[in-house]
């Protein structure tokens, strides 16, 4: 499965975001998912598996948990294939950080304006 076929449905890219805060045991993903999707618990299962199986997350053993965290691996395939494409909002970014520096500039100085009058 291509790396944006598994990050095109919500529901792994909402376990991704839960993983992406650290390592979760099965349970805790699943009631989180549940709760927000209304999906059930195999519906969840199946989810993390295809997450496995295409290598996004891993899952280990504790006891009788499963805890799964994030791998990063192919999350870095898709970041190095949207580089060509981050041109086209990096500079409207710069830009809009100028002018809020901008603005932050023009209010403080009329606040130092006000305090002097």
């Amino acid at each position: 499965m291509h790396a944006f076929d598994v990050l095109g449905d919500p529901v792994r890219r909402r376990i991704l975001e839960l993983l992406a805060t650290g390592e979760q045991a099965s349970g805790a993903i699943s009631a989180a998912i549940q709760e927000e999707f209304g999906i059930s618990q195999p519906a969840v299962s199946q989810h993390l598996k295809v997450l496995r199986d295409n290598g996004f997350a891993s899952v280990r053993a504790e006891g009788t948990r499963r805890l799964y965290a994030v791998e990063a691996g192919p999350l870095r395939q898709v970041d190095d294939w949207l580089e060509r494409f981050r041109g086209f909002w990096e500079q409207r970014l710069d830009a809009l950080g100028t002018e809020l520096a901008r603005g932050k500039r023009e209010r403080r100085r009329a606040e130092e304006v006000s305090k002097d009058d």
